[in-house]
């Protein structure tokens, strides 16, 4: 069975192959990225309208280039992958239409995709996949959550942030010391060269007893301490970023530790853009270790949005027997679309 991938949710647009049997993992034929960050650049972060327009000028160029590196062809195709939401919604509807399309003109069926549940999935794609149940921190640009994974589509939530998500959090902060957008991995690299301790900046809800975020404080006082470096600002960028990224890693090694206790389960899985995040994985591996927990990343270039995961997530549901493809090509995208509510149900494309 070969499976099409279709990403499109922000501002990556992403296609990709996989080959799944009746039984094993899917495996990665071929995928291939585009980035919007050059273009969203020039506004400081993602102008919806324009990475609508410029999803619809890559896709097909990056399918046929995804075609060409696996050696296969669009008739090899048996179902179309494309992420129903969450996201933007006129990005989403970008990919479901063109992914609904192809169904339609090949006479294949298609099905749709819950972004989070790819990112979730994505570390299957990895040279050491994790194995069912474990938790799972969720950790990107617009989500922070940590859920309890008993197989595909059997998903708990633990804890999720109230209001910014530790992306955001990096991201705005960077802004605030006016670093180049996409902030968070400017500010990280810049962090290299600064003093974790130099700022006393505050860990929210680190000791609320629960498994719950929140970065929006966080945020509050980079802003405060920028106002009061003043002219010094500059020249105290590397501590300040330090302290952020510092007080971020924090929280979340402390809550992950924390479902980790609170479940009893030995295996761990970081997915989502932050988790590329070199202290976090740093920090969150010598914990583990000392626990006998088996922590799982997806490889550093499928940490972001990308098709591989859309594909891969499609392929495990349609082994697991969860989900059913449809030849119906009417489409509609959900651009809020909680994680928590596949559990359970069949879904339909």
């Amino acid at each position: 069975m070969h499976v099409l991938g279709i990403e499109s949710s922000c501002d990556e647009t992403g296609v990709a192959l996989v080959e799944a049997g009746a039984s094993g993992l899917p495996r990665l034929a071929a995928h291939a990225l585009h980035s919007q960050i050059a273009m969203h650049q020039a506004y400081g972060g993602v102008v919806p309208e324009l990475a609508s327009r410029d999803h619809i000028r890559r896709v097909l160029p990056l399918t046929q280039a995804v075609f060409d590196e696996a050696g296969r062809r669009l008739a090899d195709v048996d179902v179309v992958a494309y992420t129903r939401g969450p996201g933007l919604a006129g990005a989403l509807l970008v990919g479901a239409g063109v992914a609904c399309a192809l169904g339609a003109a090949l006479g294949k069926p298609v099905l749709g995709v819950h972004h989070l549940e790819g990112h979730l999935l994505s570390p299957f794609l990895s040279a050491d996949p994790p194995e069912f149940p474990f938790v799972a921190l969720l950790v990107s640009g617009g989500h922070t959550q940590l859920m309890r994974v008993e197989g595909v589509g059997r998903y708990e939530l633990l804890g999720e942030t109230i209001d910014d998500a530790a992306g955001e959090a990096f991201d705005k902060s960077a802004k605030l010391m006016g670093l180049p957008y996409p902030g968070g991995p400017w500010l990280a690299k810049l962090a290299e060269q600064g003093d974790p301790e130099a700022f006393k900046l505050p860990r929210p809800l680190l000791h609320s007893g629960n498994l719950d975020f929140s970065f929006a404080g966080l945020k509050t006082a980079v802003l405060t301490q920028s106002k009061k470096l003043g002219d010094q600002l500059e020249a105290r960028k590397p501590d300040l970023a330090a302290s952020t990224q510092a007080a971020i890693v924090e929280v979340l090694l402390k809550k992950s530790l924390a479902a980790l206790e609170q479940t009893g389960l030995d295996r761990f899985v970081v997915a989502g853009g932050v988790g590329a995040n070199r202290m976090l994985r740093q920090q969150l591996d010598a914990a583990c270790a000392k626990r006998g927990v088996r922590v799982h990343y997806p490889e550093l270039h499928l940490c972001t949005d990308n098709g591989a995961m859309i594909a891969m997530a499609a392929a495990m549901r349609l082994q697991a027997g969860v989900q059913a493809p449809t030849g119906h090509y009417a489409f509609d995208v959900k651009p809020r679309w909680p994680l928590a509510s596949l559990s359970g149900q069949q879904q339909a494309a």
